[in-house]
């Protein structure tokens, strides 16, 4: 059913909620795993524009996709990884369309209420433009 799985993580407290999920659900699907994040901040919005160098920003996340890459294969799952530039929703629907996903993973937090109304949601704007079926999970809040 699911033979790719592309897991947008944040570099955040919320991603401890999703990849225990996917790691399962991948292992149990025989699925490859897509650990994407994309970079928001100035120099990878701007990165190719401007001919910028990575950013220490940009680094620290590459460094983390593959910490939690290794960690999911050690669990015997085929991973890999992936670092976008730019607006997070437009590069996770464009990297699951061309990467032909089976499956996209992602957390809420739930509704910021001002912040959805100012600036949309990231999975409101992946599940309105996406036909690739979607798992979304609230992250748990901690001491849970």
């Amino acid at each position: 059913m699911y033979k790719r799985i592309l897991v947008a993580l944040e570099n955040g407290r919320a991603d401890a909620t999703i990849v225990p999920h996917v790691t399962a659900l991948a292992r149990q699907m025989s699925a490859e795993v897509i650990l994407l994040h994309v970079a928001d901040g100035y120099a990878a919005r701007y990165f190719d524009q401007l001919q910028l160098a990575e950013s220490a920003e940009m680094r620290e996340d590459r460094a983390y996709l593959e910490r939690i890459a290794g960690e999911m294969r050690t669990a015997g799952l085929a991973v890999e990884t992936q670092l976008a530039l730019g607006n997070p929703p437009t590069e996770i629907v464009k990297i699951a369309a061309a990467r032909e996903c089976s499956l996209i993973a992602m957390t809420s937090h739930g509704h910021r209420w001002l912040a959805d109304i100012f600036c949309g949601s990231t999975i409101s704007h992946v599940r309105h433009h996406t036909t690739i079926p979607m798992l979304i999970l609230k992250a748990e809040k901690r001491g849970r």
